[in-house]
Formats: C-alpha cells, sequence, structure tokens
C-alpha cells in the first residue's frame, strides 16, 4: 500500500478518511492498554494510536523504538478533549491505526534527536541523525525554498541558467586555491573556481545579455563561522545595464527571497551609502544598522594636544583617532571595561582609553571620571562632549592608532556593545555600499592591487587616475549588507581593452603576465564586448541570516568543521602510492598526514 499523506500536513480536512503514512518513529508512549506513537517525517509529527482490539498491529507497536521506520494505514479522528497540542498542524486530529508494517528498526540513536544540548562535533560525526532533527529539517526546507524564490524571480526577468567549469586555471592572485592534478597533462593543475567571475562575464560577452547560475565555488583559507572551503552563490551577470539598474533588479531579488521564504517585508528602497561615510561612521563596510552607535571624528583635534597616545596615533601616516560615545555607559564596571579590552586586542588594538561622564558641567576630574582627562586641556575636553554629545551617564571610548587598526577594533566594539547593551533595534536593517576604491596598497610589496578585482569598472572620470593616483580612483562596484554581514557584492565590469589595460599596468601586471593569466579575456574584448556588470550572492550566509543560526554549518546539508574536515565521512584522507604515482605527485615525508 503506497504513501497517501506526509505526517505533518494531516489535519481536520481528513477527519474520518483512512490514510497511509510512512516515517521514523520518534518517540513511543503505554498508557496501560494503549500505546501511542509520534510518528515523524520531514513534514512533521502525526499521533498513530494502537488500540489492544487490532492484536497484530499491537503486538508490532509493543516492539517498536526509536527511529524504527515504519508504514502505518489507520483512520483520522478528532483527539480526546483535553489532549489538543495548538502546536502542531496535527495537533487536533490523531490517527487510529488499522495496520502496520515494520520496514526497518535502527539501533538505539547515539543522542535524542530533540536534545538541544548536543556538542557540534557529535552533530557532525553523525550528520545524517542531526539532518533528522526538527530545527535541520525546516533550515533545508528554508534554503530549497529560498533557492527556488531566487529562480523564479531570475527566470521572470530574463535571466539564464548556464553552467560553467568546475576545473579552471590557476590564478594565485586571489585567494588561496584548492589546486586538482591533471594525470594527462603531467606536472600541471587545474584549480577550483573561487567564483565564475570570467567565464560570466565571457558569456555575456557571447551575447546570453542575462546569466544566472546557483554554483558552489571554492577557497582554501581560514575558516569561521562565515565561512567554508566550499560555498554556495547565487552568481549573476546581466548586459546593457548600469550600476543603479542592476542595483535595482538585484534589490528586488533580495526583497522576493525574504518575502516569499520567510515572509519578511524587507525595508523599500535599502538606503545607499558610500564606502567614504560607512568607514568614516562605523569603521566597517558591513556596517550593522540595528546598532545606532557612529564614531566621532577626533583626528584634527588630537594633533593639538601633547598626550602621547592621542597625538602620535594623529600625526602617523592613515592614523585616526575616534571616539565612541555609549549612551548609558557609565555603569559599566572596570571588569567589563577590562573584557572590551581584551576584546579589541584581536583586531591589534594596544589598549582602550574611556571617559565616564558624570556631570556634563564639570569638565574636569570631577565630572570626568578617566585616568586620560589629566592629560587632555579643558578646551579639548569641551570639545569632544561637544563632538560626541555625550549626555550624564554616558561612556565614551576612545580608538587612537594606524586607521585600519582603529577602524577594525572600535568598529567590532561598536557592534558587540551595542547588542551586550541592548541599543540594537530588532528586525532588517539592509544597505548598499557603493564607490568603494578601486586599489588598495599591499605595504609588504608595495604595489597597487584591485580592492574587488581587476575586471571591475573605475566610476566615470576616474579612468586616468591609475597612475597619477590610484588612491583616489573609485570604483563602480557595490555590496549589499544587512545586518552586519555582507550577502553580496558585484560591480560593473571592464568592456574596453585600453581600460583593463591602464588598470593591469597600474598593479604593475606585466604584458607577459597579462597575457599568460588573462590573455583569453583581453582577446575577446576585441571583439564587440557590451558593458555589462553583476553581482554574486552567498546563499549560505542568506540563510543563516534567516534562520538565526550561529554558523552557516547549520544551513549546509554536509559542511566542514573548522579545521575544514567532514567528520561524517572522515576527509580528507591519506590516498594510495599508485594514486600519487598516476597524477606524478610525491608526499615529501615530514609533510605526511599523521594517523
Amino acid at each position: 500500500m503506497k504513501r497517501t499523506n506526509y505526517c505533518g500536513l494531516i489535519d481536520d480536512r481528513y477527519l474520518n478518511q483512512t490514510i497511509t503514512v510512512m516515517g521514523w518513529v520518534h518517540r513511543r508512549r503505554d498508557h496501560g492498554g494503549v500505546i501511542f506513537i509520534d510518528l515523524r517525517d520531514r513534514e512533521g509529527l502525526l499521533q498513530i494510536v494502537f488500540d489492544p482490539d487490532r492484536p497484530d498491529s499491537f503486538a508490532t507497536a509493543e516492539k517498536l523504538r526509536g527511529e524504527y521506520v515504519v508504514r502505518v494505514t489507520g483512520l483520522v479522528r478528532r483527539r480526546p478533549e483535553g489532549t489538543i497540542n495548538p502546536n502542531m498542524t496535527s495537533g487536533t486530529i490523531e490517527v487510529l491505526a488499522h495496520d502496520i508494517m515494520l520496514l526497518n528498526p535502527s539501533l538505539p540513536p547515539p543522542f535524542q534527536l530533540d536534545d538541544d544540548n548536543l556538542s557540534e562535533t557529535v552533530r557532525l560525526e553523525n550528520r545524517i541523525l542531526d539532518l533528522r532533527r526538527a530545527p535541520m529539517q525546516h533550515n533545508l526546507k528554508l534554503r530549497h525554498k529560498t533557492a527556488m524564490a531566487a529562480r523564479r524571480y531570475l527566470d521572470t526577468h530574463g535571466f539564464i541558467d548556464i553552467e560553467t567549469p568546475m576545473l579552471y586555471k590557476s590564478t594565485p592572485e586571489g585567494a588561496r586555491e584548492f589546486l586538482v592534478p591533471s594525470r594527462i597533462h603531467h606536472g600541471q593543475f587545474y584549480a577550483l573556481p573561487q567564483s565564475p567571475q570570467l567565464f560570466k562575464q565571457m558569456l555575456m560577452m557571447a551575447g546570453f545579455d542575462r546569466y544566472y547560475q546557483i554554483v558552489k565555488c571554492f577557497r582554501d583559507e581560514d575558516l569561521r563561522a562565515d565561512r567554508q572551503p566550499e560555498f554556495t552563490q547565487i552568481d549573476i551577470e546581466t548586459s546593457f545595464l548600469d550600476e543603479h539598474e542592476i542595483r535595482e533588479i538585484m534589490e528586488g531579488l533580495v526583497r522576493t527571497m525574504f518575502k516569499e521564504a520567510l515572509g519578511v517585508d524587507l525595508p523599500n528602497p535599502f538606503p545607499i551609502l558610500s564606502y567614504a561615510e560607512v568607514m568614516r561612521d562605523y569603521g566597517s563596510d558591513k556596517p550593522d544598522l540595528r546598532v545606532p552607535l557612529k564614531f566621532t571624528e577626533l583626528t584634527d583635534l588630537m594633533k593639538t594636544v601633547e598626550f602621547k597616545v592621542f597625538r602620535s596615533a594623529a600625526d602617523m601616516p592613515y592614523g585616526r583617532v575616534v571616539a565612541l560615545r555609549v549612551p548609558g555607559g557609565a555603569k559599566l564596571s572596570r571588569k567589563e571595561i577590562d573584557d572590551y579590552t581584551t576584546f579589541i586586542a584581536i583586531y591589534g588594538a594596544k589598549g582602550l582609553a574611556y571617559i565616564k561622564v558624570n556631570d556634563v558641567t564639570q569638565v574636569n576630574e570631577t565630572g570626568l571620571q578617566s585616568p586620560v582627562v589629566k592629560f587632555l586641556p579643558e578646551n579639548v575636553l569641551r570639545e569632544i562632549l561637544q563632538r560626541t554629545g555625550a549626555q550624564n551617564g554616558d561612556i565614551i571610548f576612545f580608538g587612537a592608532d594606524h586607521e585600519k587598526v582603529v577602524n577594525d577594533a572600535i568598529g567590532a566594539l561598536r557592534a558587540k556593545i551595542g547588542h551586550q547593551l541592548g541599543l540594537a533595534e530588532k528586525g532588517w536593517k539592509p544597505l548598499w555600499v557603493v564607490d568603494f576604491p578601486m586599489f588598495e596598497f599591499n605595504e609588504d610589496t608595495k604595489t597597487w592591487s584591485a580592492r574587488h578585482h581587476p575586471f571591475t569598472a573605475p566610476k566615470d572620470g576616474h579612468e586616468e587616475l591609475f597612475t597619477v593616483d590610484p588612491e583616489k580612483a573609485l570604483a563602480k562596484a557595490y555590496d549589499v549588507v544587512l545586518n552586519g554581514w555582507e550577502i553580496g557584492g558585484g560591480s560593473v565590469r571592464i568592456y574596453r581593452e585600453e581600460i583593463q589595460a591602464k588598470v593591469f599596468d597600474a598593479m604593475k601586471i606585466s604584458k607577459e603576465d597579462q597575457e599568460r593569466k588573462f590573455g583569453f579575456l583581453l582577446k575577446v574584448l576585441q571583439y564587440g564586448t557590451p558593458p555589462h556588470g553583476g553581482i554574486a550572492f552567498g546563499l549560505d550566509r542568506i540563510l543563516t541570516l534567516m534562520t538565526g543560526a550561529e554558523s552557516i554549518r547549520d544551513v549546509i546539508a554536509f559542511p566542514k568543521t573548522q579545521r575544514g574536515q567532514d567528520l561524517l565521512v572522515e576527509a580528507p584522507t591519506p590516498v594510495t602510492e599508485q594514486q600519487l604515482r598516476d597524477l606524478h605527485i610525491r608526499v615529501r615525508a615530514s609533510d605526511a598526514i599523521k594517523t
């Protein structure tokens, strides 16, 4: 007898109907002559009742244990008064079993599936059982709904799903790649793609006009809560649209995914801030706008003081001094401030100066409580209070160092303290960050490298800045940020060969290297390339935000650990000597995997 329904979808509409369901025994209860089981499938739970008047079915029910797989046929009836569960779709009904077949028994599982306090190691080692748990079932079904919403939207807007190669050529300027040795071509390697960037640009050159792909990408980099060695992008490219038109369509995509998959209406339109604005106010190009705190610039003011900590930072090249006013923060204890000092040290900060504002009318050590007050003139203290807008009961934190250290440290402090002190707003706060720098300076190599990638188009009028003043050149690049996470990034691309050559020259990439690494692209640029641009969204990150998960591992079916291991299948593993010989590879003894 075939399954007629999913367990978790049965409700009052099926009263007095005979149905057949299949699934796993979630729990079994023997109530003195009547046996109840909660049968579970991907849609939820259904209560099954076994009556001793049907001795064969009752005898089978007595043998059932957790995670046994069964098929049950029975009559849908209303639950007795007082036993209704309003938290379940099937909470008003139950099924009186007429027939049951045990399809497969199960060993006792290593943990209870409704246990919320499982270690991640136990979960990943037993991922199949972990995936049966309700939170993981919910997460992966939401992933499906989100991906389908994206596909429908993009299809409606004329985008074509085209696959691009997984075996690509190595381009070592970006993140570290996964290399694949070639058996046929001795000593040569493919690389797994970090993104389909050049292929999707060439699809525009080939005339497909609008492309998308939900695609795996690979980066062999250190892992964090929001990173995996293999991750999924919603990858998009389009022709004959400017950056404003691209952002408009892509904003609609994000809004549609959240509406259809989560039932959430995101703000319309998204606010737009420049890179310069977000770095000035938040020290981050992906600020969490739920936290209302902003930086106050003090670099110019601190050039007038003798206090070495602030003065030296203000005078150094690319130095910065900022203040962060925290309303009500004067109540923080010394230990809490010390904990914040330890926290920002992660980002290279050497300390955390502060002023507790007890009385704004007394600009001295009576009204302002801090070890640094005695080193600052009264006029400077007044200016700090005025610029920050500090009130009685507030605390002002200071960052003083190279601008990168200040931005990273105080930016992270801003987000952390905003949430810990309950200053963050609820809900969803998206924004576009635009007008990124074209280049960033590499202190080690003393060269300029592409901030986004070297195929990003400059803002109109900035083409001549590459060789004259690369630091001031801005790009037609844009990121979409949500609640402090970058969920997508893209740009308008260079479509004229002479501009692409100027960018390579600014990056000191020789003609030989240009030809060796990107010759195929430079060649095709000569054959009528259309204006084009695109974006890539991190599907894993979007789902992590949607579900409120602590890690993207909770929205990926079979993820890797932070050490890049798959604990379920025990990968990576050593391979045989014959496999290595076929690939012309020798493993150094000192590098061999220790077992």
